[in-house]
């Protein structure tokens, strides 16, 4: 039987944090299961909170000159499609579909489907990729990603144009080509040699030069426009950046509209191969994934793994926006539960005494003071002894 793990990271967590924690996770699990899958599921960019308004109710905000630019922003990015090939097009797939009406013909997916299975890249493209050595890299990103479930999903909510379909398409190519190349041995190219071979395959697929809307347009701007931008944009309050907007923020913005991270979390196991798939979540991840499991049966999860989590918490409390008290979790909640708590960490809690049926407690020592101790599970030796005597 072939076994994958899906990580789901907690709150607060946006790019850079992320990247560095899906490695040592995954560093960690492939230590431990030589050979299995794993499968990140990011959601601090487009689950998590931000302000909509610059932070213009925050006193003093945009004069602090804090925070990130949108320079660090973009390469955070392009770290989650290295890892993570499909991401975008994930996140296309999460919109509601395209209704094709009444019109002859095939509809907008099946020709964008047809269009991107049947995509051929120029003389000038393969000469572009070959001069760094890609070649071989390329064509197996293109075999890859024409045939993943993410690009089925996202096409069903492409439009006649589908533009911004096909530039999530190139930046998976480009960003799956890259991370072949390189756990091959080959050295990555720099930044802007990306961004030309993105543009390049951007060009081939008909969407240079072409208007694309939504946030993943704003993730792919030409680094000619984001060289304007980055000179123009006021750096913002990091101190609400790196605790108020990201940490509380997600929490508040999970309690009113945690719908969006469900489904993210949902279709990224539902793309995760294997016969059977143990979940590893963090903090608010974890409450997002009990929340998820017990609305609804999630094929193939047979094991749960909770890492300084709330969600017993929440229950206690009578704010687990999926359960409340006296009820307990269905039959088709996975009937294994691993929750992993530290008494220094101030954010996690015991499952045990609150789900006694499914859940059972390991407590570990990270050896940090509150806050540190929430974030320093992934380097504790005894956390993934315990994963592993789980895992079996």
């Amino acid at each position: 039987m072939q076994r994958s793990v899906v990580f789901v990271h907690g709150t607060g967590v946006r790019e850079k944090a992320y990247n560095k924690t899906f490695s040592t996770v995954c560093s960690a699990l492939r230590k431990l299961r030589p050979g299995s899958e794993v499968r990140g599921c990011f959601w601090g960019r487009d689950a998590g909170a931000r302000l909509v308004l610059g932070g213009a109710s925050i006193p003093g905000y945009q004069e602090s000159h804090g925070g990130r630019t949108k320079a660090d922003e973009d390469v955070a990015v392009w770290g989650v499609l290295y890892q993570d090939p499909g991401y975008e097009l994930r996140l296309l797939g999460l919109r509601p579909a395209v209704i094709s009406g009444t019109d002859r013909g095939q509809s907008p997916a099946r020709r964008l489907l047809d269009e991107l299975a049947g995509y051929v890249p120029s003389a000038e493209v393969r000469a572009a990729f070959a001069a760094y050595e890609l070649d071989d890299a390329l064509e197996r990103a293109l075999r890859e990603v024409t045939a993943s479930p993410e690009l089925r999903d996202a096409a069903a909510t492409a439009d006649n144009g589908g533009y911004e379909h096909r530039h999530a398409f190139a930046r998976a190519v480009v960003a799956a080509t890259l991370a072949y190349a390189v756990d091959g041995g080959a050295d990555a190219p720099d930044g802007l040699q990306r961004d030309t071979l993105l543009s390049l395959l951007g060009a081939d697929l008909h969407t240079q030069g072409r208007t694309l809307g939504g946030t993943v347009a704003k993730a792919a701007a030409t680094p000619a426009l984001l060289a304007l931008t980055w000179h123009a944009q006021r750096r913002r309050g990091a101190h609400n950046d790196s605790l108020l907007v990201p940490a509380v923020g997600d929490i508040l913005r999970y309690q009113a509209r945690g719908q969006a991270l469900r489904r993210l979390i949902k279709r990224t196991v539902d793309h995760t191969p294997g016969d059977a798939v143990t979940v590893i979540a963090h903090s608010l991840g974890g409450v997002a994934c009990v929340d998820l499991m017990v609305e609804e049966e999630v094929d193939r999860v047979d094991q749960l793994i909770t890492v300084g989590s709330q969600a017993p918490f929440f229950y206690e409390a009578g704010a687990l926006v999926s359960l409340e008290h006296p009820q307990q979790p269905p039959a088709h909640f996975p009937r294994r539960w691993l929750n992993l708590y530290d008494p220094r960490d101030l954010l996690s809690f015991r499952a045990t005494p609150v789900f006694s049926p499914v859940a059972t407690d390991h407590e570990v020592d990270n050896h940090q003071p509150f806050p540190f101790a929430h974030s320093a599970y992934w380097d504790n030796r005894e956390v993934w002894s315990a994963i592993g005597a789980w895992l079996g």
